[in-house]
């Protein structure tokens, strides 16, 4: 009676989690799909009490009140700016919990079993422990990037990806050490070295990739925990868990996927951890003159202006100008100026990041445009407002084969009559590059804190 209630019950929570993950598909229905979402987890959590009878309640309460009252202080503190580097860290919290599970439930299995299904039970701890180190060690890399901590440059070791192919066959042998061994002390020894490597396998993979590609990598290893859940489902025959981390696990992947499409970068060379780095020749200085501006001037031509394009970047979410930013954008418009927003895949150091901040400060979702769909209307505008970006405008992508970004598909402000690039300095982004776009006769510079460019060039606009 109460697996049939239980199994009703996660059919509902998993319905509700695909319901949630059309929500997020779209800034206007993200809050509901969290709300499924948040709905799921609770209709799931109550099923597996009911189904094991309320064994380990006070344990499993204790847990729940203790990672509630931390993800609660998180969510409260930590600054949009921030996502990034939480998201990784969350993402390393799923892949140690599977590994954790894995040791234990081989140490600790419930119930003796022999031949195949004691083969394909510990074929399913292996992969589990594999796949949740391999997450944990590249999260943990990807945080030490996102944070600044590590630099974002690739880390190109000679023949990488033999390296790779060594380690993975060692962890493939190793597998089948595990599995086959009759002795408890052998196995546990081959665990325990799978989990070494596949650490070191983790770190080299993340290590290899570069700061422009990080949003990629976050999107892959959110695949990676979500398949490093399913192995635990299997592991514990949880049928709930195995659909959750599969969802996860192939969304995860088909945004990634997405998204290389839209940087013109291998799928499989993500999963290889090689896409970070590049075989061409070092790239030329820029050649030409920077032309500074003024907020007065930049006020002029925006109130000038009939079709007006803002592009944010990952400096819009440092300097939290993106509510200055929404009330320019209301202030233009009331002034009959029509102002959209282009934005790039890999804007911000997350999938969406942009998206994210422009639907917090209210900018309304239908003037939010994604790269394919504004790249052709630049040419028709008359003023293109970076705020913080750098690589995502860089024209070398297409003109120098030898730039690290190569191939990379930009928005091409560089077609409108006037670009404005509101910056700190002249510092190259994320990726290392300098950016041709800073010399070209229509860019205008407008150094200093966005914040604070931003804040004045509102105060000009109002008192126009």
């Amino acid at each position: 009676m109460l697996n049939g209630i239980g199994n009703m019950a996660w059919l509902g929570a998993a319905t509700l989690f695909i319901l949630s993950l059309r929500g997020l598909s779209h800034p206007a229905s993200a809050r509901r799909g969290n709300l499924y979402g948040v709905c799921g987890m609770i209709v799931a959590v109550l099923a597996t009490l009911l189904v094991t009878g309320g064994s380990g309640l006070q344990v499993a309460l204790l847990a729940a009140l203790v990672g509630g009252g931390l993800g609660a202080l998180l969510a409260k503190r930590v600054e949009m700016t921030q996502m990034p580097q939480l998201v990784a860290v969350l993402h390393s919290f799923v892949g140690l919990a599977a590994t954790l599970i894995s040791f234990a439930n081989y140490l600790s299995p419930a119930a003796a079993m022999s031949g195949v299904e004691r083969a394909i039970h510990e074929t399913e701890i292996y992969a589990g422990a594999f796949i949740g180190t391999v997450t944990f060690s590249g999260s943990i890399v990807a945080f030490l990037k996102l944070q600044g901590t590590l630099s974002g440059k690739p880390l190109v070791l000679p023949a990488r990806h033999w390296l790779n192919a060594v380690v993975l066959g060692a962890c493939i042998a190793l597998g089948y050490r595990f599995v086959s061994a009759p002795d408890g002390a052998d196995a546990l020894y081959a665990l325990i070295v799978m989990c070494v490597l596949a650490a070191a396998l983790g770190v080299h993979l993340v290590m290899a990739i570069g700061g422009a590609d990080m949003p990629v990598v976050v999107s892959m290893l959110n695949s990676y925990s979500g398949w490093a859940a399913a192995a635990t489902g299997f592991m514990l025959d949880n049928d709930l868990l195995v659909t959750t981390g599969a969802l996860v696990g192939s969304s995860g992947a088909i945004l990634s996927y997405i998204m290389c499409r839209a940087m013109n970068r291998s799928f499989v060379s993500v999963i290889l951890g090689g896409f970070g780095a590049t075989s061409g020749t070092a790239s030329a200085a820029p050649q030409g003159e920077v032309v500074a501006t003024t907020v007065d001037e930049v006020g002029s031509l925006l109130r000038d202006a009939t079709e007006v394009v803002i592009v944010p970047g990952y400096g819009m979410a440092v300097a939290q100008a993106q509510s200055t930013i929404s009330e320019i954008t209301r202030r233009l418009r009331a002034l009959g100026v029509r102002v959209r927003f282009g934005i790039h895949p890999v804007a911000g150091r997350l999938p969406g990041h942009m998206n994210v901040l422009l639907a917090e400060a209210k900018v309304p979702y239908d003037i939010v445009l994604e790269m394919d769909e504004i790249n052709d209307d630049f040419t028709s505008t008359d003023v293109v407002l970076v705020i913080g970006a750098n690589d995502i405008v860089n024209p070398g992508a297409q003109e120098d084969a030898g730039s690290p970004i190569a191939g990379m598909p930009v928005l091409e402000v560089w077609k409108a009559r006037t670009v404005v690039v509101s910056k700190r300095s002249m510092a190259t982004g994320y990726a290392g590059v300098d950016n041709p776009l800073f010399y070209k006769d229509n860019t205008r510079m407008l150094f200093g804190d966005a914040k604070g460019s931003v804040d004045a060039l509102l105060r000009q606009l109002e008192a126009a």
